[in-house]
């Protein structure tokens, strides 16, 4: 079998390389995105991997079908840039990636608070100019504070655990509630309204679907305490980002911290450090002195990414020895 990578990176080379030691697959990597125009060098391989910035609708699919694809390949665990029921018709097998580490998004999720709360960037950028002055850097105790955790897969409950040990009480919601955890974490499940309006702290971990795209908006914003802080390790799209400068322009809430951006496949990724950002929000956000946005790298971790490419190279061994594909996605 012959597989396709696309928009790889040294880390992602380095990972799958090692893990195909035991499944010896013949791996071209490409360092471009999986797209319209990209499809055509497809062509000769049966599998394509791709990651959360490629793209596999109905045009790219329909490509890879005449192409002789046989299996897409996420090596993540969201799927929202597949064209599901397209992948269905042409026949094509989709697998992903469900849990590679739910440690690593949740530890990042908290550093992200962390360092949101107490001001570490502005703090570290004024001692290395040898600036000790410590006004404006005054932060709040994040013990005995409400964390609301909107998602309660894995990796919203990982983040659960983590906030719960440092003393944080727990909130979620989530439509298909994971009572058993609530019971043994002592979580209360609340309305979607009310995780709004109780959390201190809010952190995303629901998948990208129509149900929950621009979950936080503006009117779900306005509910929130004007000290809350959004953290975002998980879809982009979970936030209305043009909301979300509206609120932090008017103090509706105190801050967000985001690994994830709507409209960043584009620039994340990338260096555009000697370029001008053409998105307005995005560079509006980076302004404010109460945002972090971090390059997508919650995964970024060496147990990660051993999982990744373990976890991908088994789908695709179990696909082309006709096994039932556990972490297949329709």
């Amino acid at each position: 079998m012959k597989i396709a990578f696309y928009d790889t990176h040294s880390y992602d080379k380095d990972a799958f390389t090692k893990s195909n030691q035991e499944f010896n697959f013949k791996i071209t990597f490409f360092d471009f995105k999986l797209n319209e125009n990209t499809v055509a060098t497809s062509r000769g391989y049966d599998i394509v991997c791709i990651f959360v910035n490629d793209v596999a609708d109905k045009e790219v699919i329909d490509h890879l079908k005449e192409n002789g694809v046989k299996m897409i390949a996420l090596r993540c665990a969201g799927f929202n840039n597949v064209d599901l029921a397209e992948a269905k018709a042409a026949g094509i097998k989709v697998a992903r990636v469900p849990a590679y580490s739910p440690h690593a998004v949740a530890e990042h999720g908290l550093s992200l608070l962390l360092a949101l709360t107490r001001h570490i960037p502005q703090a570290y950028l004024r001692t290395k100019t040898q600036n000790f002055n410590i006004e404006g850097l005054t932060g709040r105790d994040l013990y005995g504070l409400t964390a609301g955790i909107l998602g309660t897969g894995k990796i919203g409950r990982t983040m659960g655990d983590v906030l719960s040990g440092i003393g944080m009480k727990l909130i979620a919601y989530d439509p298909f509630p994971n009572e058993q955890w609530a019971k043994e974490k002592n979580v209360e499940y609340v309305s979607i309204e009310e995780i709004f309006k109780r959390s201190d702290v809010l952190s995303l971990h629901c998948p990208l679907t129509e149900e929950t795209k621009h979950i936080v908006n503006h009117d779900n914003m306005k509910l929130m305490k004007s000290d809350a802080v959004i953290i975002n390790t998980g879809r982009g799209a979970l936030i209305d980002s043009k909301a979300l400068v509206h609120a932090l322009k008017h103090h509706t809430i105190g801050g967000a911290a985001m690994d994830v951006y709507e409209e960043e496949s584009k620039y994340f990724f990338s260096d555009w450090s000697t370029n001008v950002l053409t998105d307005d929000v995005l560079a509006r956000l980076l302004t404010f002195p109460n945002v972090i946005i971090t390059g997508h790298q919650a995964f970024l971790t060496t147990n990660a990414l051993g999982n990744i490419a373990d976890t991908t190279l088994q789908n695709i061994k179990d696909f082309t020895e006709g096994k039932d594909l556990v972490n297949k996605v329709e």
